[in-house]
């Protein structure tokens, strides 16, 4: 996979830029807020349709204009592809060679992307919020009908939530409740079998990469935690049954705290490193490397699942990795990962270990050669 050609208009604080991006690894240079991260941000919002960085896409329009456009041109293995993504006030548009695509769960996955910036230290020690944030934004990459069922499962949660807001238990029909939690339980089976298959997918390529990293020293296991204790070896439909009993369990308190209490918006995963907590026990260099782990891991998942490695972009990451560290994410991406990287001074790049490699320089809104 390889973008020859991005094309920005009206985005962030980008009037008009368009860049021939053929070289295997481009370097983005520049001093802070001169628009370097907005440059990789466009190229992520061109895979999944949004930012990494808000989830307001009036954002991205640029000051005082209608709309912003992004424009990329894309080679697969299967051909070129030409992709279009418009934000407005009225929404979002997505074409592929100039059709406009009914779902964006149908744009997303033609381009596929990695994301690395220091903020990703936050999937290993942050909140469950973000880890999941991350499971299903990489998920729905390679398997894009996974967002349209995590689409739906959020309208149903929005809408039994507002129900059990509105009632008492005195005053709840259970028959009412039964639509909702059918529904609620066919999505979120389904979510939680997703999570489940990949996560296991990205334990055995990270810790055969942390493995190295680490020269043997350290052992890294992922382990998924749903809210509901569920036998996850069961199919759909035994699972279904016993998402169906956890929810009339808890119906009472549900009904007290006006809220859904058990099901994927509720689901965690954690990082052990020989055995232990990464994000309690785990130093700020054992964390940093889990995260790093975990992407090289997305680099390989990916092209597991897609025949093809994604576009690598990392985001002033290189001056927060040791020698060691940076040695081992190059030699990742050298020659078969067209890779984007943002940083604001070549002194914290090991250019020697780059091949193919061209750099921009950035400085108010303008790319220069």
């Amino acid at each position: 996979m390889f973008l020859n050609k991005i094309h920005l208009q009206h985005y962030r604080n980008y009037n008009q830029v368009e860049l021939n991006t053929d070289h295997m690894v481009n370097l983005f240079v520049g001093p802070n807020a001169q628009g370097k991260t907005n440059l990789l941000e466009a190229i992520f919002a061109l895979a999944l349709t949004k930012s990494h960085r808000t989830s307001k896409d009036k954002e991205l329009i640029g000051w005082n204009a209608e709309s912003a456009h992004i424009y990329g041109e894309v080679e697969r293995k299967y051909g070129g592809v030409k992709l279009d993504l418009i934000f407005s006030n009225q929404g979002k548009k997505a074409k592929i060679n100039g059709l406009e695509q009914r779902k964006l769960s149908e744009f997303v996955g033609t381009l596929n992307v990695v994301m690395f910036a220091p903020e990703d230290l936050e999937i290993v020690k942050g909140t469950p919020g973000i880890r999941r944030r991350f499971l299903d934004m990489e998920i729905g990459q390679v398997q894009p009908g996974f967002l349209h069922t995590l689409q739906q499962y959020g309208k149903v949660l929005a809408q039994r939530n507002n129900y059990l807001k509105s009632v008492t238990s005195s005053t709840a029909q259970q028959t009412m409740l039964d639509v909702w939690n059918m529904q609620l339980a066919e999505y979120g089976v389904k979510i939680i079998k997703k999570r489940q298959s990949f996560i296991h997918k990205l334990e055995r390529w990270a810790k055969e990469i942390h493995l190295g990293i680490t020269t043997g020293g350290e052992q890294l296991t992922i382990q998924y935690r749903p809210s509901l204790d569920l036998d996850l070896a069961q199919d759909e439909s035994v699972l279904f049954e016993q998402f169906m009993i956890k929810l009339s369990q808890v119906k009472d308190q549900e009904l007290r705290r006006g809220m859904t209490m058990v099901g994927p918006h509720r689901d965690d995963m954690t990082f052990h490193i020989n055995g232990k907590e990464a994000h309690i026990y785990g130093s700020q260099g054992q964390q940093r490397t889990t995260a790093l782990s975990l992407k090289l891991a997305e680099i390989e998942l990916i092209h597991e699942e897609i025949g093809e490695y994604p576009l690598l972009l990392l985001d002033d990451v290189l001056s927060e990795l040791d020698q060691n560290r940076q040695i081992q994410l190059i030699d990742t991406f050298q020659r078969k990962v067209q890779t984007f990287i943002t940083t604001t001074g070549l002194e914290s790049v090991n250019l020697s270990k780059l091949q193919d490699a061209c750099v921009y320089h950035v400085e108010s809104g303008q790319v220069k050669r």
